[in-house]
């Protein structure tokens, strides 16, 4: 896909590097020259422009690719400016950063395709983080469902997938299992490799280090995490 990411703070300057590592075409403009010259790069193209000036909006191929994503966060009003003209020129799909919650009402007035909210994001992962350990890896769906993946704890080991009772206890669903299976590469060294097992025969038994995700409530997921 071909993405126009318009600031390239430390936030548009990863999306922009990950993006492109990924095989996406991308098109960096910030109006910081040391900026621009730190990705050019490593993407297909990169413009120092104003982008809050309309004319100078205007050489980037708005049109042309599938998202524009305005990056910008430190500065409001640039952020909600850029957003307004990419509006009047009709650009179809407009992904924004909002840093606060003022910011986020503001760019939702102009009903984009997306709103990302990265700072609030990063918060909630440390707060999962915090609260369940390492070991557990969460994505929200919506404000109270989430997935969850996390390596099968010790009490587990040795049992066979249903008798784990997870729905029936946790009121959680088991919808992937990864197994830890031991490898030895080309120096005779010993790691473990996880894949996914799409079927698990009556016979086979939970392993150490194997790997459940989950779905359900995260209070759900709190007392499951308590109870173990």
């Amino acid at each position: 896909m071909k993405y126009i990411i318009i600031g390239l703070g430390n936030y548009g300057h990863v999306l922009a590097e990950e993006l492109s590592a990924l095989g996406h075409e991308i098109i960096g403009a910030d109006i910081s020259e040391s900026r621009v010259d730190a990705i050019k790069d490593k993407v297909a193209t990169a413009f120092v422009i104003d982008a809050t000036d309309e004319q100078s909006l205007s050489v980037l191929p708005l049109n042309s690719v599938d998202v524009v994503i305005v990056a910008i966060g430190e500065n409001f009003g640039a952020s909600v400016r850029v957003v307004a003209l990419l509006k009047q020129k009709k650009v179809a799909r407009i992904y924004a950063r909002a840093i606060d919650s003022v910011h986020k009402a503001v760019l939702e007035a102009f009903n984009l395709e997306k709103i990302l909210t990265p700072e609030e994001d990063a918060a909630r992962n440390l707060v999962q983080l915090l609260d369940f350990g390492t070991n557990m890896e969460g994505f929200r769906i919506d404000s109270e469902y989430y997935v969850v993946k996390f390596t099968v704890p010790k009490k587990f080991v040795g049992y066979f997938v249903n008798e784990l009772n997870l729905d029936g206890e946790f009121h959680l669903k088991l919808i992937g299992l990864k197994r830890a299976d031991k490898i030895t590469n080309c120096l005779g060294i010993s790691l473990t490799e996880l894949h996914v097992k799409n079927y698990l025969p009556e016979d086979e038994k939970v392993n150490e280090g194997d790997e459940l995700v989950c779905y359900g409530k995260y209070r759900d997921f709190q007392a499951f995490w308590k109870a173990i």
